[in-house]
């Protein structure tokens, strides 16, 4: 089944910020626009908004002078349901309220043909529970636009329990007619995006919770050494802290209370204190004139070690033997068999993160993940308190002398960047499995929804298939909660991964 024809109107129901891109979308694709609220006068006030970044894209020169004027001229408010009659497709973008989506679709069934295809923007409600409401369900669909609507690509086409594949297939084609990037997904909470991205916000606040490290160096670390465009801090402050917590808190319910989505009792007060973030002039930081960002933690410079002492393969840390080398260190080397470490002149062993705590062992010093250990401008140092200060000072003079600044946090098991990638390469090795999303839309959303730099499928692939679920078995030994106990899924991808690789396990 083909897009719909640029022939057919296209009916925006609800004209707030998202309503007002999704009908931009729509019209300069070609369609002519249909738009409506149910408060008098919003209609007529978001096609003049429209109007002005029409004003803007020629201005750009995004848009000609005559695309402008014939987009203006299919625009058109309506005062009245009854004029989306002749519509073949409705898309709304009002309060997320399932009684209020269900009343507003129950009545345009009774305006509409049907044959036009119905659609909700929701983020958070379960689009099965929107269309069980509608006479012919199988004609409802979810397209979830990332906002800003005209700017971000994707979209994600959800199918409810009802919805016909030829209607999801017209949706998902249109959507990409109208140059987005369509990912097609199952009716689960949070879709796609707001399901697997949870844990990027989760363990941020949870370290922060320990009191392993402060926002701004969790942040630090998050963009500097994990390669995310944002730390978690800042981009809730960016989101809002009451809309991420609401996200949050609805993927909790939706999943049965699960423990892996428990909302955190930090963000929860810092909503309930009326710092929002940006909007609200503070949140985590401090956004008010004259207020100063706080600056991560950063080690002294410390000297590095004449000599480290190569245990292991180091897996994916491999690529700092060369680096260690070209700094001018020298690099010994032991049986392989032994495990995957540094050995510092002091003794101690330098670990890569591995979701167990330095307090288990009596010298170790672990370091954080990176995306890439070459780009990355800083890495994150973990110690216990009875691991020794010389060793905390080799392993800090050796990534400053690699050109790293160093962050040394508390002794948090699995770190930062680690345990975040490990929990979201779970979640999205799980909603492969049951069939929420393929392996290739996984990952496309993932890069085009939140930025992330790699796709968690691709960066399982990166790691090694069983890299993480090692890590998360460690972590939830120490904390047996079943935060972070491995997903059957996650087991069985390692086990399959293992096989392709040649081991025997």
């Amino acid at each position: 089944m083909t897009a719909l024809d640029l022939s057919s109107p296209v009916a925006v129901v609800g004209t707030g910020t998202m309503g007002q891109g999704i009908a931009q979308v729509a019209l300069v694709a070609g369609h002519p626009v249909r738009l409506y609220d149910a408060a008098a006068g919003r209609a007529r006030e978001a096609a003049d908004a429209i109007g002005a970044r029409l004003d803007r894209l020629v201005e750009k020169e995004r848009l000609t002078g005559a695309e402008r004027d014939a987009a203006r001229a299919r625009l058109r408010p309506a005062e009245d349901l009854a004029e989306l009659a002749d519509c073949a497709l409705v898309v709304e973008a009002v309060l997320e309220r399932l009684d209020v989506k269900q009343e507003l679709f129950r009545a345009l069934e009774d305006v509409v043909g049907d044959d036009c295809l119905l659609a909700t923007n929701t983020s958070s409600l379960s689009v099965t529970a929107i269309g069980g409401a509608l006479r012919v369900p199988g004609r409802f669909v979810g397209l979830h636009f990332f906002n800003p609507a005209p700017l971000l690509p994707l979209v994600e086409v959800v199918s409810g329990f009802a919805t016909d594949v030829a209607c999801a297939t017209r949706a998902y084609e249109t959507a990409r007619a109208w140059g987005k990037t369509p990912v097609a997904c199952a009716d689960t909470p949070g879709f796609i995006v707001n399901r697997v991205a949870r844990p990027f916000y989760a363990e941020a606040f949870a370290v922060h919770e320990d009191q392993g490290a402060d926002p701004a160096t969790i942040d630090a670390v998050l963009r500097e050494s994990g390669g995310f465009r944002m730390g978690a801090f800042e981009l809730t402050d960016l989101i809002g802290q009451d809309v991420n917590e609401s996200v949050t808190h609805s993927v909790w319910q939706a999943f049965f209370q699960d423990v892996r989505f428990t909302p955190s009792l930090a963000q929860r007060r810092l909503v309930e204190s009326g710092r929002l973030g940006r909007k609200s002039g503070q949140g985590w930081y401090d956004y008010r004139d004259g207020a100063r960002r706080p600056e991560p933690h950063t080690a002294e410079p410390a000297d590095p070690p004449a000599y480290v002492v190569v245990e292991g393969g180091l897996g994916p840390a491999a690529e700092l033997v060369a680096m260690v080398r070209e700094a001018g260190i020298e690099v010994r080397h032991e049986d392989e068999d032994k495990g995957t470490r540094f050995v510092l002149p002091s003794g101690g062993q330098l670990v890569l993160a591995d979701g167990q705590t330095s307090v288990e062992f009596r010298d170790v010093v672990y370091f954080d993940l990176a995306l890439d250990y070459r780009a990355a401008t800083r890495v994150a140092l973990s110690a216990a308190h009875s691991t020794s200060p010389e060793t905390v000072a080799q392993a800090t003079g050796l990534f400053q002398a690699l050109g790293k600044k160093v962050s040394v946090i508390g002794d948090v098991p699995g770190m930062i960047v680690a345990r975040t990638v490990a929990r979201i390469i779970d979640l999205a090795v799980e909603a492969v499995a049951k069939g929420v999303a393929t392996e290739e839309d996984i990952d496309t959303a993932m890069r085009l929804g939140v930025n992330y730099p790699l796709g968690p499928l691709e960066w399982s692939r990166r790691l090694g298939g069983g890299w993480a679920c090692e890590l998360l078995d460690n972590l939830h030994a120490c904390a047996p909660t079943g935060r972070y106990a491995p997903s059957l899924a996650l087991y069985r991808h390692a086990y399959a991964c293992d096989k392709q690789e040649g081991g025997t396990s």
